[in-house]
């Protein structure tokens, strides 16, 4: 066991010195996979950052487009109040907020006082106000809703509803799409510039071989010079993608004078973007190498 161990160790710094030593040898087409794979991860970082911000406004207009429930006028508040607690039993209901008749009738009285000059409070009916945990079950929480005992009507905008649901459905597949483009883009780079290594080396494989080394043994000096072009690359991609988000960000917040347009920071997200980048990087640096090595180890 104890002999084994420096071999291994040895054999790590061989594969090291040959995959840092290939990087420079073919110095022009590893720094093109470096730039183009820092273009590949920038751009999906980019739609990503996009989605991320979309889906925030996505929720906050969700969480308004809410459902009322109108108790039955014969009821008395506090009986209209006890209903609150059947209300939340029901799956996808995230809260309830009860509004009287009276707070009803002073909200409508401070909008527009004149249209109901010589109403009183009575004309109206108690009410909650009903929260969604997601708009797309809200065709069935409507139903649910119109069988709890005390409940006189309900009322929702399902058409927006239901925009709001495809609108997110397919954001959502056209991002996994351009990302999934994107990928596939990256390691056909990456592979490409560590063929033209292998094919330079051809003959020694050819001979390494001969001589009854390992597919591993050959394979692993090229899967570090993947690995280490692939992390080179998310490492200048994460930097650089953080200082354009911030420029873009500040040009935005300007532009709409930090009203109209609310824009996540990026220290919300740049954990989770380092390790997008990152892990994203090593299987596009290792499976491009991978796949550039195999046809040269066929027996």
């Amino acid at each position: 066991m104890s002999r084994k161990q420096p071999r291994r160790r040895n054999n790590l710094g061989y594969y090291l010195r040959e995959g840092t030593s290939s990087i420079f040898t073919h110095g022009f087409m590893s720094f093109a996979s470096v730039v183009i794979i820092v273009a590949c991860l920038v751009i999906m970082g980019s739609f990503l950052l996009v989605a991320f911000n979309i889906n925030d406004m996505m929720e906050e207009a969700e969480s308004r487009n809410q459902i009322m429930a109108f108790v039955d006028e014969e009821l008395t508040e506090e009986e209209a109040r006890d209903i609150e607690r059947h209300i939340l039993t029901i799956s996808n209901v995230e809260g309830a907020t009860f509004i009287s008749r009276e707070q009803a009738w002073a909200s409508w009285i401070y909008d527009d006082p004149e249209r109901f000059a010589g109403l009183d409070e009575t004309t109206l009916r108690h009410r909650f106000i009903v929260d969604l945990e997601d708009i797309a079950g809200m065709e069935m929480t409507l139903n649910r809703l119109e069988q709890v005992p005390g409940i006189a009507e309900v009322r929702a905008d399902t058409e927006i509803a239901g925009w709001f649901v495809t609108a997110r459905n397919v954001i959502a597949t056209v991002f996994i799409v351009i990302i999934a483009v994107l990928l596939a883009i990256s390691i056909f780079i990456i592979s490409n510039t560590i063929k033209l290594a292998t094919f330079d080396r051809r003959e020694e494989i050819a001979i390494m071989r001969m001589v009854g080394a390992t597919n591993w043994f050959i394979r692993w000096p090229f899967i570090f010079q993947g690995f280490i072009l692939g992390l080179v690359g998310a490492a200048v991609a994460f930097f650089l993608q953080w200082g354009l988000y911030g420029v873009l960000t500040d040009q935005i917040l300007v532009l709409s004078g930090g009203e109209l347009i609310q824009v996540a920071s990026f220290g919300e997200v740049a954990e989770y973007m380092m390790l997008l980048f990152l892990g994203t990087g090593f299987v596009v640096g290792i499976l491009g190498s991978a796949l550039a090595i195999r046809n040269y180890l066929k027996v």
